[in-house]
């Protein structure tokens, strides 16, 4: 989050974050896109907002995969 938030560069991450160098951060956020972490979690986000009211009417879950999308003609 903090790469796509700043914008820096992998190899610049800086020791505070605790995350190792660069490539291990990267690597890590790879293996964790592999093993489906960001999917699970994002479901989650949607859930737990769910139960409370929070989505509104435009907030509507989206079928899986590119298939399932509208092609454009």
């Amino acid at each position: 989050m903090f790469v796509l938030d700043t914008g820096c560069r992998w190899r610049d991450l800086p020791e505070q974050l605790g995350c190792g160098s660069g490539h291990t951060a990267w690597r890590r956020l790879r293996e964790w896109q592999d093993a489906g972490v960001w999917d699970r979690l994002h479901q989650l986000v949607l859930d737990e907002l769910s139960d409370i009211d929070e989505l509104d009417a435009v907030s509507v879950r989206s079928k899986r995969g590119r298939a399932d999308r509208p092609q454009p003609h």
